[in-house]
């Protein structure tokens, strides 16, 4: 698509931002997921006047230097919204059932029942901490299941709210359900959001499911959590950093059931995700403007 529209496309792996200086050099538009794009990077590639995403998260773009530098910034919002829905709905069934818990042990050479009975899931209460498309969509397949059902999204008008779903607020949420799923983008406000306080909130025996950001979850905290049995056992699907250390405890802990970064992942997602990117791109180059900006250019500042 974007060959075709007389781009010439250059590839390249960039995990610093040094790397993406020296592998970026003249080019017009950066695309990838995770590429560290700083405001030194900016500054030192005067002719970016795109940021493109084949990801639903923008966290690694500065983007109040990429808005003061002149440059747009986009994501691609829906590609997965599915998949990521239904991983955290299979997370929250294997906690509820023991599945990772049982696994192990039958791998151990151990054969008979762990000491606490898993519950009915119509016993259970639910909460999507986060109802943007991911978190709509986790509720939804939840509402047949579950005995209730409840969500937390203070930025989401009552005019919006999804049928069927509960309304609380975020504390509500961890304090009075059984089960957990973070739904929520990465920033200043949401960092470490499941954390020392919350987790204190949480029932003993409660479930957390991350399929968000692992920046959302205070790593310690959750470890004293599931030591202390205020937390049955936690599904994470994303770290922080990614990948973690492979010496994390996190990764080692009886009652963690990981996954890498995946729960985007299908045939069509991938198709979704890349086409969305390039949309974005060819958008730009048409209109002036991508399809699904997360950051414009401050009024008269756009690099041409």
């Amino acid at each position: 698509m974007l060959e075709a529209a007389g781009w010439e496309i250059a590839e390249a792996r960039c995990r610093t931002p040094e790397e993406l200086v020296a592998e970026g050099a003249g080019a017009d538009a950066l695309l990838g997921s995770y590429l560290p794009v700083t405001r030194v990077v900016l500054e030192a590639l005067p002719a970016v006047a795109i940021v493109a995403t084949d990801s639903v998260g923008y966290e690694n773009v500065d983007l109040d230097a990429a808005r003061e530098l002149g440059v747009w910034v986009a994501n691609v919002p829906g590609a997965a919204s599915d998949e990521v829905a239904e991983h955290a709905l299979a997370m929250s069934l294997a906690l509820a059932r023991q599945l990772p818990f049982y696994d192990r042990s039958v791998r151990a050479g151990e054969w008979g029942l762990l000491p606490n009975p898993p519950r009915q899931m119509r016993e259970l209460t639910v909460a999507a901490v986060g109802l943007g498309r991911i978190g709509r969509r986790f509720a939804e397949l939840m509402l047949p299941i579950a005995g209730r059902v409840v969500g937390a999204d203070p930025l989401l008008p009552a005019t919006a709210w999804p049928q069927a779903v509960e309304r609380c607020d975020v504390d509500d949420a961890f304090a009075a359900t059984d089960i957990v799923s973070l739904h929520l983008p990465l920033d200043a406000d949401t960092r470490h959001l499941a954390g020392e306080r919350t987790f204190g909130l949480m029932r003993p025996g409660s479930y957390l499911v991350n399929v968000s950001r692992g920046g959302l979850v205070e790593p310690r905290a959750l470890l004293e959590a599931l030591d202390s049995g205020r937390l049955a056992g936690a599904a994470l699907d994303v770290f922080d950093p990614e990948p973690p250390d492979p010496a994390s405890p996190l990764l080692h802990h009886p009652r963690v059931l990981a996954t890498p970064h995946v729960a985007y992942l299908s045939d069509a997602s991938t198709a979704a995700y890349l086409r969305g990117q390039a949309e974005n791109v060819l958008a730009w180059q048409r209109t002036g403007r991508p399809l699904t900006p997360v950051a414009e250019p401050a009024p008269g500042t756009a690099r041409k």
